[in-house]
């Protein structure tokens, strides 16, 4: 089973309706429990980094996230949660991965909206898809790029697209809005 953390950042249908369209079971929940013993736990979000830390503490989440041992996915707010802090009203992470999340410049558009390539993809996670692929963005702010880099895009030069250390994944474009190849992206997470 599948878990998905509820922790009220954003709108999570399309991606159950995703989960459901692979065949998965998936559960919506806040429950530590069905958390701690799920097979794989995605880590979704939208929305304001400090509201959502603020939602995380209130139910204890913040202190399990961190000590999850299965494949964990973090999309869009959810991995840049990961890191150590956002730019976006100082918030600190939840300092699985070192780095800061910055905000774009005022040179370019914000936030960054629509269909992007991806590039310099490794790990299994990107199984079956191709330098150049599109994935659906919409974000204000990202991760530059680290260590972790596992994938990269461009608005304004070159950002991590997808991040990784040890069981947890990151990526920050809809997998569940980015048609064929962001389904394969999930079929690729469910069998890490």
């Amino acid at each position: 089973m599948i878990a998905i953390i509820d922790y009220g950042a954003g709108n999570v249908c399309s991606l159950q309706f995703a989960l459901e369209r692979l065949g998965v079971k998936c559960e919506l929940t806040s429950d530590p429990n069905v958390i701690g013993s799920s097979e794989k736990v995605i880590f979704p979000g939208q929305g304001s980094a400090g509201r959502a830390m603020e939602k995380l503490k209130k139910t204890g989440l913040d202190l399990l996230i961190p000590f999850l041992k299965q494949p964990v996915l973090g999309i869009c707010l959810g991995m840049q949660l990961l890191c150590d802090k956002t730019e976006e009203g100082g918030v600190n992470g939840l300092g699985i991965i070192s780095g800061d999340v910055l905000r774009f410049s005022n040179n370019v558009k914000v936030p960054q909206m629509g269909w992007n390539k991806i590039y310099n993809l490794s790990t299994p996670l990107f199984d079956n898809i191709n330098e150049g692929d599109f994935m659906y963005l919409v974000h204000s702010f990202y991760v530059p790029l680290i260590d972790e880099t596992i994938g990269q895009s461009n608005y304004n030069g070159l950002y991590s697209v997808a991040i990784k250390k040890n069981n947890f994944y990151g990526v920050q474009f809809h997998p569940e809005k980015s048609s064929k190849s962001g389904s394969q992206i999930l079929k690729n997470f469910l069998t890490l």
